[in-house]
Parts: structure tokens; sequence; C-alpha cells
């Protein structure tokens, strides 16, 4: 059996069909499902293993990026999200779907359902659409591995994130709660344009505090494929794109840790 994924999309929702290619190309049975068929029937979630979701714009961005789709989510499903979250399981929220997380209060997830941070216009007052580099600090993300240094795409225009006061922001990174941050070409940390948006310590993208919640700007769906990176030319085609291995992680932890049989 592969391991079953939800991605979550709703109007505006723009990069759905890249996040169910990633999870498919990466060995996970993957289901699109709209968010009003979930609220229809939400004992449906009890049957994936990952909920993700994807970026894009959704609502418009009325009111702010991913809010209404947080309220929504806030007011109708944090039941079926909870019992998902009890048994342990992933989810994974990318630019968009961070926004969402974030507006939830499940990232950071210090008091889940809480908001303590949020993620607000770019410094450049610009919608941002560049290829960055990140580098993985000592995380405690299961979707990420510590001191990785990866290559992928941003395009947002809220992108920045802050926190809520400087005890949170201290809380996260002591927490091991950092997943990425930008950096320069060389791995050091640097300002715009390497950081797009000014985020606060060039955070990039962050997990609540077991590690299953994870959230990022960047685009890991739209460098699965080696045609993908547009230094490809220059390098030569590799094997895989690099952000297929966020979502490979993705399978092989739902495999390993969630579908293993237990005594």
């Amino acid at each position: 059996m592969k391991p079953r994924a939800l991605v979550l999309r709703t109007a505006g929702t723009n990069c759905d069909q890249e996040t169910v290619f990633a999870f498919r190309l990466a060995g996970a049975e993957v289901d699109l499902l709209h968010v009003n068929r979930l609220r229809e029937a939400p004992e449906r979630l009890a049957a994936y293993h990952i909920l993700s979701i994807p970026g894009g714009f959704s609502y418009g961005d009325d009111l702010g990026g991913g809010q209404i789709l947080a309220n929504e989510l806030l007011t109708t499903l944090c039941e079926p999200i909870e019992r998902h979250l009890e048994r342990g399981r992933l989810i994974l929220g990318i630019c968009n779907g961070f926004q969402v997380l974030v507006k939830t209060g499940l990232l950071p997830g210090l008091e889940r359902w809480k908001q303590q941070a949020t993620l607000t216009a770019n410094d450049s007052h610009t919608f941002e659409d560049r290829w960055t580099h990140l580098e993985a600090p000592e995380t405690r993300c299961v979707l990420v591995e510590s001191g990785e240094r990866i290559y992928m795409p941003v395009a947002h225009s809220e992108g920045k994130f802050v926190v809520a006061d400087r005890e949170v922001l201290e809380r996260i990174v002591a927490g091991g709660q950092v997943v990425y941050r930008y950096t320069d070409p060389d791995g050091r940390p640097a300002g715009y344009p390497w950081n797009p948006n000014g985020s606060t310590d060039n955070i990039a993208g962050i997990c609540d505090p077991t590690g299953r919640v994870v959230g990022m700007m960047p685009h890991p769906e739209r460098h699965c494929l080696p045609v993908h990176d547009p230094r490809w030319p220059r390098r030569g085609l590799q094997e895989e794109g690099e952000g297929l291995r966020i979502f490979r992680r993705a399978v092989n932890f739902a495999r390993d840790e969630l579908m293993a049989p237990t005594d």
C-alpha cells in the first residue's frame, strides 16, 4: 500500500496540480479535494497520512494572504485536523499554505490554534518571483536534514515572516523549529535579494514542536524535475529536482512511521 496524501484546494489555489504531481512522483497515492467537500464530510481526512495546503491566492488573498482559508479551517475543520495531528500525521503548507498554517496558529504551534506569527508584505513592496538559496539549521523537521542546502523558487508578495514578540522567535529557534533560512549562493546569511522578503532571521520555513507540521514560502513542487532548474544548461541535468526530496521524505516517513505494523 502507498501512503495517502490529500491536497486541499479552494477558489484561487493554483499550485494544486503541481503539488499532486510531486507527491505522486514521490510515491504517494494522492487525492485533490475542494475544501467544501471536506467540510461536507470531515471524516474523510482520517483516510490520509499527509495533508497538504498548496500555493496560490486562496480567495484572492482578500483580507491578507491565506486569511480567509485559515478562518475557514478554524471555524469548520479544527476537530478533524486535531485528530489528524493526534495520530502523528503530517501537514505541509507551501507558500499560501504556509500563510494559512501560520494564521490558524498551527505554526509555530507553541499554543495550537493561537496565532503567534504572520507573513506580511515583502520589504520590496513588490511581488518577488525569483530562485533562492536555502540552508537548514539544526532542525527537528522530519522533512529536512539539518545542514542541507537546497535551491528553490519563491513567488509571493506577502512572504515576510514576523513573530508576535522576541520570546516567540527565541522559542522557535531554541526548539529547532526553523526549517530553512535564506542565504547567498555561498551559504552565508544575506539581505535582499537573497532574502527576497525581509523575513525575520532570514527564516524561509518553520515547523511545529513535533516536526510534523511544516510550512515554507519557497515552492519545492516547482523543482521536482531536473529541467525545472534554470541552471541546468550550464551545470547539466541532475538525477532529479532538489525539491522532490521534501515530498519523498514525507512519503517515506508516512510509510515507515505511520503505516508500519504494530505488535
